[in-house]
């Protein structure tokens, strides 16, 4: 073995969040799917459980291992365009920002993203990341085929032709049906977005939400907690001319207000929590309308600098306002001091078995806490709003749901742990998020 593939691990392992920790054994960083699969055989002889690490993007412990902790850096770039089928097949580690990027340069763009581009892509489509959109639907919904390595070593290709049992389950596999080496992307033409930003009222967004939804491709709204006021997105397609943002705007207002500004906000509301409702109320008023057309990665996404937890839920589209409305009286008839706006987005239905959209059309409301603020009380109101509107987690973001919750959840909860039981049956790939997620 050579030792560029294998080595004692450096020391702990951290998530970008700063809330999961993990000793593995020893790291491995393979350079093809032939060394990873030589790398998987010979954890197994060793006893040892393997996991594969991205950017430690996920605030859950679905990554984390006291065995072979996988670096996929190795993995990375572009194997091929086909343009007759327009699609991208990429390595699995490569991040999301360099997969836009060498799409642009080709003229080619993914139909939707999330809002941040860190990730890699493995690691995004795992963990089921999504943006916001009426009829497109997250990144892991865009994957035309892609390529595993299972428990035995086996290299195993899958698309609807090719075992679609796996490839059914395996776009979201949450890491736990083998470690994937290769997406396959549909892709497009490059194409221009133009973004409409507009502070609205909270509650004109939530009675106009239905509209807005319907009448925009992309729509998206953050609500500022401890006050009225929202700030809506809308995203849609343009015929140009292109009119990005100015160098200097762009900076103002997505580095100096909404890193900088923000963060120093967050630290003092974090100092001093009294403070967080009045900070609240200047910093929603901060953001003004503005209009501008780009290519789609530099609309859909921004840089996220200040670090936080997140958790988000998966709701019904139909419950998504009477949640929102329990969201803010709970927070106002509450001690709670939130300093992080909520996050509302929407999708449609997918047919992923563990997909937060599967088999039904989905808002999202995603609420977020300063990186080393008290989170429980916050968390705990929030999931027992989400879940008694028949909420899914995201599988990447902080909730306390457990396999039995889940099984009811999810109408195809058991496919999914029956070809686990097949392509894993010793869990080399388990752990203990996975195992209260998905039972043993």
């Amino acid at each position: 073995m050579s030792t560029r593939t294998a080595g004692a691990a450096s020391g702990p392992w951290r998530n970008w969040a700063g809330n999961v920790t993990s000793r593995p054994v020893r790291e491995a960083r393979p350079a093809s799917a032939e060394e990873l699969a030589a790398e998987i055989r010979r954890a197994a002889e060793d006893g040892l459980r393997v996991k594969t690490v991205g950017t430690g993007h996920s605030f859950t412990a679905i990554a984390a291992t006291d065995g072979v902790l996988v670096r996929p850096d190795l993995l990375t770039g572009v194997r091929g365009i086909d343009r007759a089928a327009m699609t991208v097949t990429v390595e699995s580690g490569t991040p999301l920002k360099r997969l836009n990027v060498a799409l642009a340069r080709e003229g080619l763009s993914l139909t939707n993203m999330g809002d941040i581009m860190e990730q890699t892509v493995a690691g995004a489509t795992s963990t089921g990341t999504h943006g916001t959109g009426r009829g497109s639907a997250s990144i892991a919904a865009q994957i035309r085929a892609l390529e595993l390595v299972t428990a035995d070593g086996t290299l195993m290709t899958c698309s609807p032709e090719e075992n679609p049992e796996v490839f059914a389950a395996a776009r979201i596999g949450l890491g736990a049906l083998g470690v994937v080496t290769a997406l396959t992307f549909a892709v497009e033409p490059v194409f221009l977005l133009t973004a409409r930003e507009e502070p609205m009222r909270f509650d004109r967004v939530l009675a106009e939400f239905d509209e807005l939804h319907a009448e925009n491709e992309h729509f998206e709204f953050y609500w500022f907690p401890h006050t009225d006021n929202c700030n809506t997105k809308r995203n849609n397609r343009s015929a140009g001319p292109a009119a990005p943002l100015g160098r200097f705007g762009g900076w103002f207002e997505d580095e100096f207000l909404s890193n900088g500004v923000f963060g120093a906000a967050c630290a003092l509301g974090r100092a001093v929590p009294p403070a967080i409702p009045g900070i609240a109320r200047v910093s929603s008023r901060a953001l003004s309308a503005r209009t501008y057309t780009d290519i789609p990665y530099k609309v859909f996404t921004s840089p996220r600098r200040v670090r936080f937890l997140e958790m988000e839920y998966a709701l019904p589209r139909e419950a998504a306002t009477a949640a929102l409305r329990e969201l803010k009286a709970m927070v106002e008839g509450s001690p709670l001091k939130v300093s992080f706006p909520v996050e509302v987005r929407t999708a449609p239905a997918d047919d992923i078995a563990l997909s937060t959209a599967s088999g039904r059309e989905t808002a999202y409301v995603a609420v977020h806490l300063y990186r080393g603020t008290p989170h429980q009380a916050y968390f705990t109101a929030v999931e027992r709003i989400m879940t008694a509107h028949g909420g899914r987690p995201h599988w990447g973001k902080v909730h306390t749901r457990d396999a039995a919750h889940l099984a009811e959840a999810y109408p195809r909860f058991g496919e999914f742990t029956a070809l686990r039981d097949r392509l894993d049956p010793d869990r080399r790939f388990g752990n203990d998020y996975l195992r209260r997620v998905l039972g043993d």
